[in-house]
């Protein structure tokens, strides 16, 4: 049981594994109150006068304590972002880091204007977003009850928070946030007379790109997830309109 529980916990690609192995443990250090969330939250006058430092990286790995919305958030964070680094980050984990780093640096100049202190569900929105983006004929079931094109995701999710009666800020910044790594990297540079401005450093590329292609795209019916919130549904096709299936060969994802 425990070498089974080891093999699938290494199959999960290694940003997405370390992410959310650093929001489940913190979440926990705080349930055992080892650590507190006044220790975690992002502080402008402590980061930059006390040298605080670690709330620059510890906002965004706090979920608040255990229950729902934890969970929730989880199954997203879990699900989108393993769905990207297999996909379209495929082979390219420097430019998934690179990602990471644009819309962590984003998010923490917008919250130094505005009243955040943890930003975890704001990067998940903006995780489904940049998914949605790049995947814009999947069909979505959410919970049983809607169906829709994946691009209309993060806005289902924001009409949940309404009813909810959570911030919507946090919906708006990691949307807002999404939009504007998706212009820059799928948009502006193919663009007549456009121009590619994220570049992602040399160093993140020999450091991280080095023997890549390790982890194989899963397949549709084992993705990370396997819940109705938010999952992704393909239409069937006629038999004659799958030629590649009739023949025996079988060849997902924003």
């Amino acid at each position: 049981m425990a070498q089974h529980f080891h093999q699938e916990y290494m199959a999960v690609p290694p940003v997405t594994r370390t992410y959310t192995t650093a929001c489940v443990l913190t979440t926990i250090a705080v349930q055992l109150d080892i650590l507190s969330p006044f220790q975690l939250y992002f502080n402008q006058s402590l980061i930059w006068k006390k040298y605080q430092l670690w709330r620059l990286f510890t906002n965004f790995t706090f979920f608040g304590t255990i229950g729902f919305n934890f969970v929730f958030n989880m199954i997203f964070t879990y699900r989108y972002c393993r769905m990207l680094e297999e996909g379209s980050f495929r082979g390219r984990t420097a430019d998934f880091i690179m990602m990471f780093l644009f819309g962590g640096v984003l998010m923490t100049i917008i919250a130094c204007f505005v009243n955040l202190v943890f930003l975890g569900q704001a990067f998940t929105i903006m995780l489904v977003y940049i998914w949605a983006k790049r995947n814009p004929y999947i069909r979505m079931n959410f919970f049983g009850m809607l169906n829709f094109n994946a691009p209309y995701l993060p806005w289902v999710l924001f009409g949940f928070s309404l009813l909810l009666d959570n911030s919507v800020i946090v919906d708006l910044m990691g949307i807002a946030v999404g939009h504007v790594y998706f212009y820059l990297e799928d948009v502006l540079p193919n663009i007549e007379g456009g121009v590619k401005i994220l570049k992602t450093p040399r160093l993140l590329k020999l450091l991280f790109d080095e023997g890549e292609d390790e982890y194989g795209e899963v397949p549709d019916d084992t993705r990370p997830g396997g819940y109705n919130w938010g999952e992704d549904v393909r239409e069937q096709q006629p038999a004659e309109q799958q030629p590649d299936q009739q023949q025996g060969d079988h060849p997902h994802q924003d």
